[in-house]
């Protein structure tokens, strides 16, 4: 009996042991998915609704309501000019459209560069910013950069002429090439103002964003010389300073220094005789 009741009390013990050892095994398995589930809130980050496409859409095409979708986007990295109501983007609903203006793929955001205003067609109006104008310029494939321009793009322009009889002019009259214009951006290529072309083309003309004063200086320098474009790098943010280069320059060559002549000093006199002999007299000079 005692041997049964020792058994007994051994597999007891063994139990409750083992009962001790499953329930900590399952407080410690609590606590990783715990800790595991509030490592996973932590990186969760807030996000808002914004409208987005919902096929890709190409230059020119009209948006609908059909063609956007609200999603979930991160607030921290929100994008500017998002739209986050119906009413924000199509505020008098489908009476008035918007009109995309640069390409966009599946799912993009919807941003205010992007589409024109409700009711307004694509065109060089919906690129220009206000108090802007738009100013053409005749170009061909050597001043218009061998046919690499595409509307957003910014251009340096130069102008070559002569500014003979002028002062500050070149010696001679030569022909002069001077810095007119730096880092305007162009709006449209001949008469496309499409900013997704990427095939190369000789433009015969080019359309740059400019204010009047620069206007007016720009319809002086086509009007008497010729105009050319220097393309600005995507990412360059200098400021060319003042350049001018006439022939001279370019060869090198040096005017010659002029060699100023010095003037004797003037001497006056009087002949006079005096017997047989005739004598010079100086005297001081009255003029």
């Amino acid at each position: 009996m005692r041997a049964v009741f020792g058994l007994v009390l051994l597999a007891g013990i063994g139990l409750a042991g083992f009962a001790v050892h499953m329930a900590q095994g399952y407080f410690e398995q609590q606590q990783i998915a715990l800790a595991q589930e509030q490592q996973k809130a932590a990186q969760i980050v807030p996000t808002v609704q914004v409208y987005a496409v919902t096929r890709a859409l190409e230059y020119g095409e009209e948006l609908t309501p059909d063609d956007v979708q609200l999603i979930n986007y991160v607030e921290a990295a929100l994008p500017e000019g998002v739209f986050r109501t119906e009413e924000e983007l199509f505020p008098n609903g489908a009476d008035e459209l918007r009109v995309v203006v640069r390409q966009m793929e599946q799912n993009e955001p919807v941003l205010a560069s992007k589409v024109t205003l409700p009711g307004e067609k694509a065109g060089i109006t919906s690129r220009l910013s206000p108090g802007m104008r738009a100013f053409a310029i005749s170009v061909d494939v050597s001043s218009g950069v061998s046919g690499f321009l595409r509307p957003g793009d910014r251009v340096d322009v130069y102008w070559t002429g002569r500014l003979s009889g002028m002062e500050g002019g070149a010696a001679g009259g030569s022909d002069i090439t001077r810095l007119i214009e730096t880092g305007l951006t162009l709006v449209a290529v001949d008469q496309s103002a499409n900013a997704d072309r990427s095939e190369a083309a000789v433009a015969r003309t080019v359309t740059v964003e400019a204010s009047p004063q620069q206007v007016a200086a720009l319809a002086q320098a086509q009007s008497t010389g010729r105009l050319s474009l220097a393309l600005v790098g995507a990412e360059d943010e200098t400021v060319a300073q003042s350049v001018e280069m006439d022939q001279r320059t370019l060869l090198g060559i040096t005017a010659a220094p002029v060699v100023e002549q010095q003037r004797e000093p003037e001497v006056c006199s009087i002949r006079t005789r005096r017997g047989a002999e005739t004598v010079e007299i100086p005297i001081p000079c009255t003029n």
